[in-house]
């Protein structure tokens, strides 16, 4: 026989009496306090409607180790005990055993019944729980000594679930912590492109200023006319005039075209140590090759970027035009890490080669492949010098604005191409997702027909219905609702197999599986605010969804982090799954005994 049935045999063997609840103790409303009054943080929260404090305040109104019951909101019903000191607002009853009832046991006999209080609200806006439906509560009254016994036990067992839940809350705040630093770390850019002047790496230099005594033989000398072909030159200089040249060309300076009729900014790289004489006309341009490519300087000055750059300092008005040598060490280049601008040149001379060579087709074709190379050319110098979006011109509904094929293969090319080069490419989702939001339906709770499919909300599952209007892989992204705010649960979450989703989650279609997940990593990562709009009611509409940018890496990238994410997801839903279902084990268990030790037979 345990302790508390030989307490019961003894002091109450022919049952307990039932009373109302009003007849032990005293129920009382808090006072009003003025939201604008509280604070985030303070000495003493105040207790409302909710389930958590409403602010915090410097002053209290109630001690310590005291129930409460919300009198009204969403948790109207909702039973608390208080350890500290606090504020009891105008929206919760508070509860004073006074005579012949333990505090604690009073707790746990109001716990017990408080689904039968949450079922009990009235309203219809916001619901309320009325002072009478708590007075009335019937609570068997054992001798004070069942009620301490009952007491240690269910506080045991409260002890325990909150011990149980502090340690495997920590560990799993411990592994989220840990996979969002992991998370947050691969799904960053971590190229660096920045903006400087040329002066600062590279030295500018021009050539001789007087017009030559040319000879039979000796130097090459060169000027504008020879910008495409250095060494096929047909002017020379004598060995003892180029004597006197200060800065003498080496393998990797870079000659550009700086007083001329034509077009400034032309270039050529140097690729041998030989004599070489220039002319005013030209510049020379010596790179700090440790972070300065020299072909990618010249392919950027000749690029769209570089054009305009040099328009800024060009002396249009001149005869001949030019553009003053001190002048272009103030022209402002993007300058990657040196194995980008490595890898963008073994792009462009591979696309260089093709144009160049002749033997490829016909001159229609030629020129085509030019205007391709210059398309991609200024495409990823521009992306280097501005790190935006590539290709506004396609940001429209993909469903809606179909491109031609080869526009698309064109834009998909580019992509990869700014992959390999940059590591990344920032797109938006409209690019490289498909938009299904057309084909959501919603229905009301009234007309669904249950069934077995997922019946998907903003937030995840709402119900289950006899029907489905999607199926395949998906990502779904809340439109609307306070958790675009709040981010309480993942606002990206993929779902797979027949399914329906209602008008409150956008429905996204993507080619591959690491894509689609990359992305739902990434818009669960970033901060959303810029894009949502609305103030009762956040919402995140299909136009600023799809102006969020993304830094896409390459495939073979996107499945490495999405791998690595993927085990880290794992881990910690494991641990998530796991803590509940420990959690309720024990709170059932708790609520199990808790209901059998309050039960009494009635005298």
């Amino acid at each position: 026989m345990s302790r508390l049935d030989e307490l019961i045999q003894q002091y109450c063997p022919d049952g307990v009496a039932y009373v109302a609840l009003e007849t032990v103790c005293l129920i009382s409303k808090g006072i009003q306090f003025n939201k604008k009054d509280m604070h985030d943080e303070g000495t003493y929260p105040v207790i409302n409607g909710g389930i958590n404090p409403s602010g915090y305040i410097e002053q209290y109104n109630q001690e310590e180790k005291t129930i409460t019951i919300s009198q009204g909101g969403a948790s109207a019903g909702f039973v608390n005990w208080l350890d500290t000191k606090f504020w009891a607002g105008a929206h919760c009853y508070v509860l004073k055993p006074t005579n012949n009832v333990l505090n604690r046991y009073l707790f746990h006999f109001v716990k017990s019944k408080e689904y039968k209080l949450q079922e009990c609200q009235y309203g219809a806006g916001i619901p309320a729980l009325a002072k009478s439906t708590v007075a009335s509560l019937e609570i068997p009254v054992p001798p004070l000594e069942v009620q301490s016994e009952i007491v240690r036990i269910l506080d045991n067992f409260t002890e325990l679930t909150a011990e149980l839940t502090a340690e495997l809350t920590a560990e799993l705040t411990a592994r989220k912590k840990q996979y969002e630093y992991y998370r947050d770390t691969l799904l960053k850019s971590s190229i660096e492109i920045k903006n400087v002047k040329l002066g600062s790496v590279c030295e500018v230099y021009d050539g001789t200023h007087q017009t030559p005594k040319y000879t039979n033989s000796g130097v090459p000398f060169v000027s504008v006319e020879n910008i495409d072909d250095l060494y096929g030159t047909t002017k020379y200089i004598s060995a003892e005039d180029f004597s006197k040249y200060r800065i003498k060309p080496r393998i990797g300076d870079v000659f550009m075209t700086r007083i001329t009729a034509g077009v400034i900014g032309r270039c050529t790289v140097v690729d041998r140590n030989d004599d070489l004489a220039y002319y005013v006309s030209l510049a020379l341009l010596r790179p700090e090759q440790s972070i300065l490519d020299s072909k990618y300087l010249k392919y950027y000055l000749e690029s769209g970027w570089g054009r305009k750059e040099l328009a800024k300092r060009i002396l249009w008005d001149a005869t001949p035009t030019k553009i003053n040598k001190d002048d272009i060490g103030k022209v402002y280049i993007s300058l990657p890490p040196l194995e980008v601008q490595q890898r963008l040149v073994r792009v462009l001379d591979n696309f260089d080669s093709i144009c160049s060579d002749l033997n490829i087709g016909l001159p229609a074709e030629i020129e085509a492949r030019k205007k391709q190379y210059e398309f991609y050319r200024d495409a990823l110098l521009t992306y280097a010098a501005t790190d935006k979006t590539i290709l506004t011109d396609r940001q429209t509904d993909r469903q809606t604005d179909r491109q031609t094929d080869r526009q698309t293969d064109e834009y998909n090319a580019l992509i990869r191409l700014c992959q390999y080069v940059f590591g990344y490419v920032t797109v938006t989702l409209n690019t490289i997702s498909e938009n299904h939001d057309s084909r959501r339906k919603p229905v009301t709770s009234g007309n669904r027909e249950a069934g077995e499919y997922p019946y998907y909300g903003a937030s995840g599952i709402v119900d289950y219905v006899s029907s489905y209007i999607f199926d395949g892989d998906y990502l779904l992204v809340s439109e609307d609702g306070n958790n675009l705010v709040a981010r309480s649960t993942p606002i990206a979450f993929s779902i797979s197999g027949k399914n329906w989703v209602n008008n409150h989650a956008h429905v996204l279609k993507f080619d591959c599986y690491a894509t689609r997940r990359y992305v739902e990593f990434y818009l669960n990562s970033i901060d959303l605010s810029p894009y949502i709009s609305g103030g009762a009611q956040p919402k995140l509409n299909q136009k600023n969804l799809n102006s969020i940018p993304i830094p896409l890496p390459s495939i073979r990238e996107q499945e490495r982090i999405v791998g690595i994410l993927d085990r880290f997801d794992a881990l910690c839903n494991d641990l998530t799954s796991g803590l509940p279902a420990e959690i309720e084990t024990r709170t059932k268990q708790y609520e199990y005994y808790r209901d059998k030790l309050l039960t009494f037979k009635e005298q």
